[in-house]
C-alpha cells in the first residue's frame, strides 16, 4: 500500500516552501549548561587519587573491601562507611594487548589494558588501568604491579593520576 497525501489531513509542504519563506521557522541555540556530582564515594575515591593514595571501603556486615568504594554492599546490601587506605600496589586479574588507540587508530606499540586487584581489597575488588613499562609478551595473570604517579602538581583528581602500572 503506497502512502498518498491526500489520506492524511495537514497542508503538505515542500522544499519550495521552505526556500521562499512562506514557512516561518526559528533557529534557537539553547544554553545549556550540566553538572554532574560523582557522589559521595566516587568524590572521596577521587580526592584521595589527587593526594596520592587509594582508598576503599568496607562492610561491617560481610566484610568484604572495594575499591572503587560505593555506598551500598553489592554482596549483602548493607550501607558502606568504613573507609580503608589500600596500597597502590596489585595484582593482573585480567588483560588485553590492543593495537587499536581510542579513536579507532591503528597503533604500532599496544597499549595494555588491565584489571588491577588492589592489594588490601577483597578478591575480584579491582580497577581498570594501563600497564606499561613492560613487554606485551611478558604480562600475566597474577602478575604483581604498582602504581606509577603523576607528580603531585600534575594530579586532578582522576582515575589517570595514577599513569599506569608496572610490574613489580
Amino acid at each position: 500500500m503506497s502512502a498518498n497525501v491526500e489520506n492524511f489531513p495537514g497542508t503538505p509542504l515542500s522544499q519550495a516552501d521552505f526556500d521562499e519563506g512562506k514557512i516561518l521557522t526559528t533557529h534557537w541555540k539553547p544554553k545549556l549548561e550540566y553538572g554532574w556530582d560523582a557522589g559521595v564515594a566516587i568524590s572521596r575515591y577521587l580526592a584521595e587519587l589527587k593526594n596520592g593514595r587509594i582508598i576503599g571501603i568496607k562492610c561491617s556486615r560481610c566484610r568484604s573491601t572495594v575499591v572503587p568504594p560505593r555506598v551500598v554492599c553489592e554482596w549483602c546490601w548493607e550501607p558502606m562507611d568504613d573507609w580503608v587506605y589500600l596500597k597502590d600496589t596489585g595484582t593482573v586479574n585480567t588483560f588485553s594487548i590492543c593495537y587499536i588507540r581510542w579513536d579507532a587508530s591503528r597503533a604500532k606499540e599496544p597499549q595494555i589494558p588491565a584489571v588491577i586487584e588492589i592489594d588490601g581489597a577483597s578478591k575480584g575488588a579491582g580497577i581498570l588501568h594501563l600497564l606499561d613499562e613492560v613487554n606485551a609478551d611478558d604480562v600475566t595473570i597474577g602478575m604483581k604491579v604498582q602504581a606509577v604517579w603523576k607528580p603531585a602538581d600534575e594530579r586532578t583528581g582522576a582515575i589517570t593520576d595514577i599513569r599506569y602500572f608496572k610490574p613489580t
